[in-house]
């Protein structure tokens, strides 16, 4: 079963929103809060080459940002990813 991780901040409106999102597909996720210990945006920022949060990942599968979570979920191909995700968050 693929784990969903999210790379987030405590002040970030689209990382609020991208769990808003995943909490109303009823699956749970893994956050890491890059402001909580030095190095974990560096981790973040290795893994996907971009700064900005949030960063989502569905096993594997780098999803992006909010925005491309939700284009995702928009064009009906984020309910597939999310299939063999394990609800409750």
């Amino acid at each position: 079963m693929p784990e969903i991780t999210m790379y987030t901040t405590r002040i970030c409106p689209y990382c609020l929103m991208a769990k808003r999102l995943l909490d109303r597909k009823g699956v749970g996720y893994t956050e890491i809060n890059v402001d909580e210990k030095p190095g974990l945006r560096e981790e973040m920022m290795a893994l996907t080459k971009r700064r900005t949060v949030p960063q989502i990942f569905i096993g594997d599968f780098h999803v992006g940002g909010f925005d491309e979570l939700y284009a995702l979920d928009q064009q009906h191909k984020l309910d597939g990813l999310l299939a063999g995700v394990e609800s409750a968050h």
